[in-house]
């Protein structure tokens, strides 16, 4: 199958593993089924990031899904990404709502949603969650009624 039409250089490439956050190596590839309603679902058990104030490191799954429209984001180039955070220094929350926020940039999905299940410190567990649907379309609706459920 000949996928040049992508222009993808993170797969089959040298990896380069990157030592600060880089929305930049995020790639995209075309979706063949733009039409179709579908889930496609990612999780990263080992994202690490940095607590802002103490610079000790944080642990999570973080767990990411999507309705993709034209644009699907490439696997490998997300791992590259998500691994970026290693020595970012951001809070919980942060760092879920920065990779929704980049993700939508990317793709411009039909809906997303980030998780982060982040190992306890301090004998709390955060777990935040952030989601969004197009605007003005019934994806909108779908973000509403799930952040509401969410938790539940």
């Amino acid at each position: 199958m000949n996928r040049t039409d992508d222009n993808l250089k993170q797969l089959g490439g040298q990896t380069v593993y990157r030592n600060d956050y880089a929305p930049e190596v995020l790639e995209t590839f075309i979706n063949k089924h733009p039409d179709n309603d579908y889930w496609v679902q990612f999780n990263c058990p080992e994202f690490t990031s940095l607590c802002p104030i103490t610079g000790q490191p944080d642990f999570a799954e973080i767990r990411i899904m999507y309705l993709p429209d034209e644009r699907m984001v490439e696997s490998k180039s997300l791992k590259l990404y998500l691994f970026s955070f290693r020595n970012h220094g951001d809070f919980h929350e942060d760092c879920v709502n920065i990779i929704m926020k980049d993700l939508i940039r990317l793709m411009d999905p039909k809906y997303i949603e980030v998780t982060g299940i982040f190992t306890p410190r301090g004998g709390i567990s955060i777990y935040p969650y952030a989601n969004y649907g197009r605007p003005g379309t019934k994806y909108e609706q779908l973000a509403m009624e799930r952040l509401a459920r969410h938790g539940m």
